[in-house]
């Protein structure tokens, strides 16, 4: 073993070390050990609330949306749903309309958006497992939507909570793009559904899509045709296919151009969040700095005879370093296992929990990545290795005669 790793091992279990510099050198290294287990929990923090929002959107919505760019709803959209299917990545395409209105119960009333889907639609195959009563089923048997009958419909459980109806209760439902002492329908809960993300819980109506065509107007015709893809991730190359299929006389919005101001204040927050945890770990490291100048002044006469003995310059710097980066490693791997058992903890017990009205989603999980943590450890081991740099460098400049002669 080189001389330099075994006086530094020999000075950091050295129990003749001032207590100053003991404590110091305690202080930096559980500095570090801190400040990389917050990194780690920020970076799972931030991916386990992106990706939670991110698969929320995707199994509520469509990877991609086809509308005519004149704003008129279509008409031929069965043609247009066999044309799209036909395009390299699509997984499907169906027809589907969005309407407001006001829904009515026993407890009150409260703003709805009424969808219109087919039963063979991708986003219904998502949507069933959200349910948590009653089934999607009744929604597409023809039996159900005959005349004299009350039309079934599946709602979120927030909006079926806030107007106070259960399965089979009925309820009214009053267009916005009508006059409400004209149109107030009536529809039966068929299911209730809970999707996780509140905006959908608190306001989302599912119905037939013949039945939301009698309510935009009985026009029998679409207001968007919503696609889903096999990668979500590639949608937008899909897209250009899509656009140059269909030519100018239609537009698409893919489902990350439509959350684009989501994520990006997202991404925002992790930036700053990460700048902040980033500043914590450099003073921690500035603590081994600290330590290092008092163990120089300590060892000042040990280092001049190491140079009288012919250390070298570069070697008694070396020795410092390894001194300062040893802290700094033990202090990043204890960091490493403190930041994964947080959020092993936090995943386990569901600690970060959030009001569902506020941030969409009531439950964070907390989403560590290799890379990432790999990452912080390493930040904290460099910026550790930095901070020796100069009492390292002031080490190597002294004099052994004035040290022997102070000493």
């Amino acid at each position: 073993m080189p001389y330099e790793f075994f006086i530094a091992f020999r000075y950091l279990r050295s129990r003749h070390k001032r207590r100053l510099a003991r404590v110091t050198a305690v202080a930096a290294m559980l500095g570090i050990t801190m400040g990389v287990a917050a990194l780690i929990v920020t970076f799972a923090l931030s991916n386990g609330f992106r990706d939670e929002m991110r698969e929320k959107i995707l199994q509520g919505t469509a990877h991609l949306s086809v509308l005519r760019t004149d704003g008129l709803p279509i008409n031929d959209f069965a043609n247009l749903a066999a044309r799209l299917q036909q395009i390299e990545g699509v997984e499907g395409a169906s027809a589907t309309t969005y309407d407001g209105g006001l829904a009515r119960g026993s407890k009150g009333s409260a703003y709805a958006v009424i969808r219109g889907i087919e039963g063979q639609a991708g986003q219904t195959a998502q949507a069933r497992k959200w349910i948590v009563d009653g089934s999607f089923d009744p929604l597409f048997d023809r039996s159900q939507l005959s005349e004299g009958r009350t039309p079934p419909a599946v709602i979120g459980v927030e909006l079926a909570n806030r107007i106070g109806v259960s399965i089979g209760d009925i309820f009214q439902i009053i267009p916005a793009n009508e006059a409400a002492t004209e149109t107030m329908r009536r529809l039966r809960v068929a299911g209730i559904f809970r999707s996780g993300l509140f905006e959908y819980d608190s306001t989302w109506i599912y119905v037939d899509f013949n039945l939301a065509s009698t309510f935009a107007g009985g026009d029998h015709s679409a207001s968007v045709m919503s696609i889903q893809v096999h990668d979500a991730d590639r949608v937008k190359d899909v897209a250009t296919r899509v656009q140059s299929t269909l030519g100018q006389e239609y537009s698409t919005v893919d489902w990350q151009q439509a959350n684009q101001p989501l994520f990006s204040a997202l991404a925002l927050e992790r930036r700053m969040g990460l700048f902040i945890i980033g500043l914590i770990i450099a003073v921690a490291a500035l603590n081994i700095t600290t330590m290092l100048i008092l163990v120089v002044v300590e060892r000042r006469r040990d280092i001049a005879v190491l140079s009288t003995l012919g250390a070298t310059r570069m070697g008694v710097m070396l020795l410092f370093v390894i001194e300062g980066a040893v802290v700094g490693a033990i202090g990043a791997v204890a960091g490493v296992i403190l930041g994964l058992a947080a959020c092993f903890l936090g995943n386990y017990f569901q600690l970060v929990s959030l009001p569902a009205d506020v941030y969409s989603i009531s439950n964070v999980p907390l989403n560590a990545t290799l890379s990432e943590t790999l990452l912080a450890a390493l930040v904290a081991f460099v910026l550790s290795v930095l901070a020796t740099i100069y009492p390292a460098r002031a080490a190597a400049r002294l004099r052994p005669v004035e040290a022997l002669r102070d000493g």
